[in-house]
């Protein structure tokens, strides 16, 4: 399967690298390639994203629109705060296609929800993608457990989706099925995403507490 990762942080570095391994198509997209492919800026696990791709050269890095073009399915591995303006403008080039939203409408600074209650971003990425599926997942999860649930518990804790479309859930519980996951829970409709943003404050106050420790999971099963 050919797949689109939008963006080429901590987050899309650990999709892009998982499905190489298990065999798919990647391209990853962003906004400047020649600038990425030669940066040396450490990620939150210290590795940056000129000496990441030299280990994973099987990743195609295209600009967004044409990552977004390239891609069966794309994953939205991009900053809250931008992407519902990014995406947005790729529509034409996402139309038709799973987008699987793996951001969180949180400022990490402060550690507060600038979306939240009546609204998530899942919802404000459906608006801004009308003619494609935008499934929420994984966003309550530390990128590295995201792509490979057996980091934690034995793989013993619990994935969500939330989405309109019951075809695109299927297709993202598949993906999901290939990195491991064996405990998928299928929330709802969309709107249900506000509930699985709503949980980042107190990841991160349960991470604060646990020394900084992000490599946890808000929903083990016991």
């Amino acid at each position: 399967m050919k797949v689109a990762v939008l963006g080429t942080g901590m987050v899309g570095k650990a999709h892009a690298a998982r499905l190489i391994e298990l065999g798919h198509d990647v391209a990853m997209g962003t906004r400047d390639v020649v600038g990425t492919r030669h940066s040396n800026q450490p990620d939150h696990l210290g590795q940056s994203f000129n000496a990441w791709h030299q280990e994973h050269d099987a990743v195609r890095l295209m600009d967004l629109a044409d990552a977004a073009s390239f891609g069966d399915i794309a994953i939205n591995a991009l900053l809250g705060e931008a992407s519902t303006t990014t995406l947005g403008g790729l529509a034409t080039h996402l139309a038709g296609k799973v987008v699987i939203d793996l951001s969180n409408g949180m400022d990490f600074a402060t550690g507060e929800l600038y979306v939240c209650n009546t609204d998530s971003l899942g919802e404000q990425l459906q608006r801004a993608l009308s003619d494609s599926q935008v499934v929420k997942s994984l966003n309550t999860t530390y990128a590295p457990v995201q792509v490979d649930p057996t980091t934690l518990a034995n793989g013993e804790h619990t994935a969500f989706l939330s989405g309109n479309e019951p075809s695109a859930k299927a297709a993202v519980t598949a993906l999901l099925t290939e990195y491991g996951w064996r405990h998928i829970i299928d929330l709802g409709g969309i709107e249900t995403a506000r509930g699985a943003e709503m949980y980042m404050p107190l990841y991160f106050a349960a991470a604060k507490a646990n020394g900084g420790n992000l490599i946890m999971n808000l929903n083990v099963v016991e």
